[in-house]
């Protein structure tokens, strides 16, 4: 079954009784079952019940034969589970559900908490980095997690070596989010025991996945998108080029957050990643300030414009985010295909200048997403 995206911006009505969050559980524990193929089935069907019914027959139109849905002991087992826990069930459309989590495409339909449910209800920002952190790196992660600390936000991370824990045990006291890539029983690495047993007396450790299962590969991705659709922004303090942060960065850019990233030396492969976000248009961390300057003010009171004095030179221009430069990417190649384009036919249908399009151009290029052919013709690479 192909997971579709939400099919509305309604969430459905959470579950009230135990025998309904076994349905929920049943409907999303089946196999091939997804946040976005469960909210299509509740969509289509009304109920968890006519949703659970109907999975054998949608399951045969899409080639998957003596298809059975998750039984029910199997259900009520993991809610036996979280009461031995001491975790809480938290279900899409709940008033305890994380807002901003609630507005992202694959919204998972449960989540489990562990710990103090107040910090729920706190503006967050989320801090991840690098697992073999430098000394210097662990201690930017500890003073910006205790300076936002200060400020009113919850540090939300992964629970990993390096980064994550520095930013999790400078905010113990406080309240903090650990998002666990397995059950959030299974505390991961065992390392971090002490400190995952620390972090639900103020804060909570959260997962989506069912009680017992151990962190795999395939797992931290999927955590990954949590921790930035947790917050209204992402801080990454040290990443390689290739890593897991860049990876959260790139799901917080497709949530609509901010990117921030704290510089590092060029010959230091731990700062790789973080070097490139600020090259593409991440806004650069130097302290504190520069975090809470890039968060959105929708409420704060905007003064009245005033004239200018004089026009601005010709060259100077707003830097783009890097949300924008991706989204400005985006646009480029859905524009483009293997028969070449005139460049100047391609400006004049993004409705850009020149002077604005020509650094995105040169950055696909560069990229080998692109390629300039003669008679200043654009096509995309195979």
């Amino acid at each position: 079954m192909t997971n579709t995206n939400h099919p509305s911006t309604h969430p459905p009505l959470p579950p009230t009784t135990e025998d309904e969050r076994v349905l929920w559980l049943r409907l999303l524990r089946s196999y091939r079952v997804g946040p976005s193929t469960f909210y299509r089935m509740l969509a289509e069907h009304g109920s968890a019940a006519a949703a659970l019914e109907a999975l054998p027959n949608v399951a045969a139109t899409a080639g998957v034969t003596d298809y059975t849905p998750c039984p029910e002991g199997v259900a009520r087992a993991e809610l036996a589970a979280a009461r031995r826990c001491g975790a809480r069930m938290i279900c899409a459309g709940a008033a305890d559900y994380p807002r901003h989590l609630s507005e992202i495409s694959d919204t998972p339909p449960i989540l489990w908490v562990v710990g103090d449910m107040s910090v729920l209800h706190r503006p967050m920002i989320a801090l991840v980095g690098a697992r073999n952190a430098s000394s210097l790196g662990t201690r930017m992660a500890k003073g910006l997690a205790k300076d936002l600390a200060k400020r009113g936000y919850v540090v939300v991370s992964g629970l990993a070596r390096g980064i994550d824990t520095a930013a999790h045990a400078a905010t113990l006291d406080t309240g903090t989010i650990a998002v666990m890539a397995g059950g959030v029983d299974v505390i991961y690495p065992a390392e971090n025991t002490r400190l995952g047993e620390e972090i639900v007396k103020t804060g909570l450790r959260l997962s989506e996945l069912p009680f017992g299962i151990t962190p795999q590969a395939r797992h931290f991705p999927r955590r990954n998108r949590l921790i930035s659709g947790l917050a209204q922004a992402l801080v990454v303090v040290e990443a390689a080029a290739r890593s897991g942060s860049l990876i959260t960065a790139k799901n917080a850019l497709d949530q609509g957050r901010e990117v921030l990233a704290v510089p590092g030396h060029p010959f230091d492969a731990r700062a790789a990643g973080c070097n490139m976000l600020i090259r593409d248009g991440a806004m650069l961390v130097r302290h504190v300030d520069d975090i809470i300057d890039a968060l959105p003010q929708a409420d704060a009171p905007k003064p009245e414009p005033e004239l200018p004095l004089a026009a601005p030179p010709p060259t100077a221009r707003p830097k783009r985010s890097l949300r924008e430069t991706a989204d400005l990417h985006s646009r480029i190649l859905r524009r483009l295909g293997p028969s070449p384009v005139a460049e100047d036919q391609l400006i004049r249908d993004l409705g850009g200048v020149a002077s604005a399009l020509a650094p995105a151009l040169t950055d696909l290029e560069l990229d080998g997403r692109i390629k300039r052919q003669p008679g200043g013709l654009l096509s995309l690479v195979p």
